[in-house]
């Protein structure tokens, strides 16, 4: 399966992510949904997040353009809202894979999605992928 096939299917094509995206945890993107558009330096805030989740804590994470309030970060998740939209980033490796929700998706449908997918990536190998999902 491509990337862009996990965008489609596994995280937009569930209904429980409004955007998605994979970009790699020392930049670039892999794939994205039509739309999402993610800036360099918002993918290298991502990455630094995950080395220095106190940084994200201290002044939110920004995702296409958007600042969203940090409510986790740590080795694995950085999770983020602003008013009834969020985003959840789970990390597995080298790539990241975001998603984002907004209003009328519930928070934790959009986690169990973006972190499911993940788990199921690190279970066939996929280890070098980090997986972000904006909730």
């Amino acid at each position: 399966m491509s990337w862009q096939q996990y965008v489609d299917n596994n995280l937009v094509g569930t209904g429980q992510v409004s955007q998605a995206g994979i970009f790699g945890l020392a930049g670039g993107q892999w794939a994205a949904s039509p739309g999402f558009e993610v800036k360099p330096a918002e993918i290298t805030e991502m990455a630094e997040g995950f080395r220095d989740a106190d940084k994200v804590r201290a002044s939110g994470i920004h995702i296409a353009g958007v600042k969203y309030l940090t409510l986790r970060a740590d080795d694995r998740s950085i999770y983020g809202k602003k008013g009834s939209d969020g985003v959840c980033i789970v990390k597995t490796g080298q790539t990241m894979l975001v998603g984002l929700y907004k209003e009328g998706i519930q928070p934790g449908q959009c986690t169990k999605v973006v972190e499911g997918l993940a788990d199921y990536l690190i279970s066939v190998g996929y280890v070098s992928c980090i997986s972000v999902a904006l909730l």
